[in-house]
């Protein structure tokens, strides 16, 4: 099975030269995101080989007329469906099973010195992640629980 032709991306005006693959595993009713980096900035290509997620893109470019806006998506391993976020968006996903594995491609490298994340439960986002986990049972690291709101973001947001 065929998951990335970089002539495909080429063909739909996305360029993309992807440098750094990563793979995680994660028990269900774990939440990632939402990430983004302020420099080396990273469009990802994500995808789940294993297990299902519920995927959610959020649009930080601040000249946007959708600014502010998210996409969710459930990836899983039956349905193969891949999701390509640009360079200017956080990104997150929430795990819906057991022992799901998530891979995604970066065009930049991971760059600590310049990570950040937007709260995956902020009330102006109003995320949808409780119709497919229970909210009280969602696991968050202590890195994640430290993102600031979108409101914080404004005030920095470099894209």
């Amino acid at each position: 099975m065929e998951t990335y032709n970089k002539g495909d991306f080429d063909n739909v005006g996305i360029n993309c030269n992807f440098v750094q693959d990563n793979h995680s595993k994660s028990k269900a009713g774990v939440l990632r995101g939402l990430h983004f980096q302020t420099k080396n900035t990273q469009s990802k290509l994500v995808r789940v080989i294993a297990g299902s997620v519920y995927d959610v893109a959020l649009d930080l470019r601040k000249n946007s007329p959708t600014f502010g806006k998210w996409f969710g998506v459930v990836l899983n391993s039956e349905n193969k469906k891949q999701l390509f976020v640009p360079t200017g968006f956080a990104h997150g996903f929430l795990t819906l099973t057991d022992d799901t594995e998530f891979v995604y491609k970066c065009d930049n490298f991971y760059n600590p010195e310049s990570e950040g994340g937007i709260m995956w439960n902020d009330e102006e986002l109003n995320i949808n992640w409780k119709d497919f986990f229970d909210s009280e049972k969602i696991i968050i690291s202590e890195k994640d629980k430290k993102n600031m709101s979108l409101n914080d973001f404004r005030i920095i947001n470099p894209f």
